[in-house]
């Protein structure tokens, strides 16, 4: 369903969409919103949206976490890289990634020359609420979540930080982190 936006919005909408020539990629931890965020953005600015998890599954005819489990970390980054820099070349509007593509050097390197990178940032304790109400990620399953996600946040921030962009993700309606890297990208690109 498209969004109603009041004409000073569809106008700034119609005015960045001019000017973007490049996909939107979301980055972040786990449990950050990038998949709701995404569709909600992708929404707002009239373009598509892909998850790279699910077209990863897709490809793979697996699931993350059985991917991970058979063949390891390693092999699923690869493949992750590869199904990403295929995502980018078709041109999606909105990519969400899972949470360690951007920490990926190469991967990030594609994202960062290819597209507009958007971290979505959020605090550990929303994470570890959001992330238990699903039991399929594989980084999850061996402790505790929130010292996993504490340590995963300390190793992972200086990728993060390296985004084009950087937003807080919101409590309550994701259209308002949507509109938050709609700001930021505007700001980028002036």
């Amino acid at each position: 369903m498209e969004p109603v936006l009041s004409p000073a919005a569809a106008a700034r909408i119609e005015a960045l969409t001019a000017r973007l020539d490049r996909p939107i990629v979301l980055v972040g931890l786990m449990g950050v919103g990038k998949t709701t965020v995404g569709r909600r953005l992708a929404n707002l600015l009239g373009r598509s949206f892909v998850d790279a998890d699910e077209a990863i599954e897709e490809a793979a005819r697996l699931s993350v976490a059985e991917i991970f489990s058979q063949f390891g970390e390693p092999y699923f980054r690869d493949g992750e890289r590869r199904v990403i820099a295929r995502l980018i070349e078709e041109d999606h509007g909105v990519i969400a990634t899972g949470g360690g593509a951007f920490v990926d050097d190469e991967t990030r390197a594609l994202i960062l020359e290819r597209a507009v990178a958007a971290w979505i940032d959020c605090d550990i304790r929303t994470l570890v609420e959001r992330t238990s109400r699903r039991d399929h990620r594989p980084l999850l399953r061996s402790g505790d979540p929130e010292e996993i996600l504490s340590r995963l946040m300390r190793e992972r921030e200086g990728f993060y930080a390296q985004a084009h962009v950087r937003v807080e993700g919101q409590k309550g309606p994701q259209t308002h982190t949507a509109w938050a890297i709609i700001e930021g990208i505007e700001q980028w690109l002036s």
